[in-house]
Parts: C-alpha cells; structure tokens; sequence
C-alpha cells in the first residue's frame, strides 16, 4: 500500500511539472466583477477575503479557507494582505499565497509565473493596478493556483474595492486567460 501511495505521489508531482501530462481542463476561465469589503469596518454583506481556488470573494466569519483579504489601514490606505501577513497564517515552507504587480494589460497576461510572489507583507493598491495572486496549495496535485486581478475602484463611503478577476480553478494549469486552459 506504501509503494502505491508513493507512485501517485511521484505521478501527481510529475503531472504538476508537465502541463502535456494534466488531465484536461474541467473548468473554464471567466472574467468577473468582484466587490470586496474592508477586514476592518465593511458591512457583512461585503466579504472581506477572496479564495483563488473557487474565484470567488467568501466571508471570514464563515471560512478560513481564503488566499488574501482586502482592508484599509490605518493611514488609510487600501491594502492587500496574502494569509502568512496576517498574523503569520499560511505554512512556513512552500507556496504560500501572494502578488506580482503587473505592468503591462490585464489582457496581456496570459500566463502566471511560478516565483518572486510578494507572501509575507501589506500590498498598497490604487485604482488601475494590475496583480498576478497565487493561492494557498489546495488541489489535489499540491500545487497553488493562479489569478490576475485588476483594481478598478474604492468606494470610501462603503469600505469596498471593486476588482476584475481572472481565476484558473483548474489543479496544475496557470493559465490566465479566458477560455478553456491549455496550460
């Protein structure tokens, strides 16, 4: 049964590595409009933390399962923070969620890098900013999974950040464009 266990493992962390070896794409990627509330001050209705994995905002208060919260600090700032900055959640080792400013389109990028994520501090964001997020290790295969985001605006009066996101919920590919992933 152990020599089992490790042949999946070697087999799952080869098909990680070789996107030609990924079963096919099951899901495929959309664009969507997301509103976010602050951490500290948003009314509920608005939730604060967005999980890269699923591509959708999702609730503190109702999931710890998320990759980054939206916030504004208190010089007030409009911030990002990936899991290990806040309080130091997220694993010691490894992949942990984090950013890549961007500075060409959001439709110029097509695929997510694997390294040089920001993981470990507050992320200052202003309207036009574009972001590449790389999630929590949550599928099957132990690998994160990626997104690109764009700031489109803040809502002061209502503590809310509008962001267009891209996520790839496909376990192995980093793709980032619209369609069904090939890579």
């Amino acid at each position: 049964m152990i020599h089992r266990f490790a042949l999946l493992v070697g087999i799952s962390a080869t098909a990680a590595c070789n996107a030609s070896q990924l079963a096919p794409a099951q899901v495929s990627n959309t664009v969507d409009t997301v509103t976010m509330g602050a951490l500290g001050g948003a009314a509920l209705q608005y939730p604060a933390a967005f999980d890269i994995t699923v591509g959708q905002a999702v609730r503190t208060d109702q999931t710890s399962a998320f990759d980054f919260v939206y916030n504004i600090d208190s010089a007030g700032r409009h911030v990002l923070l990936p899991l290990h900055a806040i309080t130091g959640l997220g694993n010691k080792t490894g992949n942990n969620p984090g950013f890549i400013r961007e500075t060409v389109t959001f439709d110029q990028i097509t695929v997510a890098p694997t390294d040089t994520y920001l993981t470990t501090d507050t992320l200052v964001i202003a309207p036009g900013d574009l972001l590449v997020a790389r999630s929590r290790v949550a599928c099957y295969l132990g690998v994160p999974q990626y997104a690109k985001l764009q700031v489109l605006d803040f809502d002061d009066a209502l503590k809310t950040v509008r962001l267009e996101v891209l996520s790839d919920t496909n376990c192995g590919y980093k793709n980032l464009q619209p369609g069904t992933p090939t890579n």
